[in-house]
């Protein structure tokens, strides 16, 4: 006797979200996608967030020209472009397809950072209460999805979000101060997180933005 295969759509992963499992492709050709629930969570501490000294120098120059919510269909797809020492990508088109849907539904967001108007980095995820569900980000050249990262922090501070999940921890978040917690307390701080309110800024004032940016940065 055959198993069906449930139909994954955007309310499934919404819920999923809730309960801590999010879905991935094996590769960008693959045609499944799986949960995963992983033992050990990923997280980035908004209160504990590291931003070092030149880059905040960077994130307050004109470096990069950083926008929200403005190319979320460009930020999946330069999330899912293969680069050097990841050549190939979770991020297949189910993933694009279903994600964009998000976004136009108002969970899913981008982070973008331009170059004299090109897009060269940035991030996007999920947020779902006072937890933002970080998925993937790109960097097509230095620096770009650092300064997106810190502009994504500072957007979620001040919108009073509680929780900044990772999914995994890298080298390059673990630098930041992201680090990894056992499956239970992950459960536990996401129940509490999920049913806070908060508020996704989107264009909150520079002057704003550079206060925290600073404070972040204890400054």
């Amino acid at each position: 006797m055959s198993r069906r295969s449930v139909e994954i759509t955007t309310d499934l992963i919404l819920r999923a979200y809730r309960l801590g499992l999010f879905p991935m492709a094996e590769t960008r050709r693959g045609e499944r996608l799986f949960w995963l629930d992983p033992e050990r969570r990923g997280v980035l501490p908004l209160e504990g967030f590291h931003l070092p000294r030149r880059l905040l120098r960077t994130v307050l120059s004109d470096t990069f020209q950083v926008t929200v919510d403005t190319d979320f269909a460009g930020t999946i797809a330069g999330c899912a472009t293969p680069a050097p020492g990841r050549e190939d990508t979770w991020i297949n088109p189910q993933i694009e397809r279903l994600f964009g849907e998000l976004h136009q539904m108002g969970y899913a967001h981008s982070v973008e950072a331009r170059q004299g108007g090109v897009l060269v980095g940035g991030l996007y995820g999920v947020a779902l209460g006072g937890v933002f569900f970080g998925d993937s980000m790109f960097s097509f050249v230095t620096d770009a999805s650092k300064v997106a990262l810190v502009h994504l922090v500072a957007r979620l501070r001040l919108g009073r979000f509680r929780l900044l999940d990772t999914q995994f921890v890298t080298a390059h978040l673990t630098q930041f101060g992201a680090r990894e917690i056992p499956r239970p307390s992950y459960k536990i701080q996401l129940a509490r997180a999920v049913e806070a309110r908060a508020t996704w800024l989107p264009s909150p004032d520079s002057d704003v933005l550079a206060t925290e940016f600073r404070a972040i940065a204890g400054k």
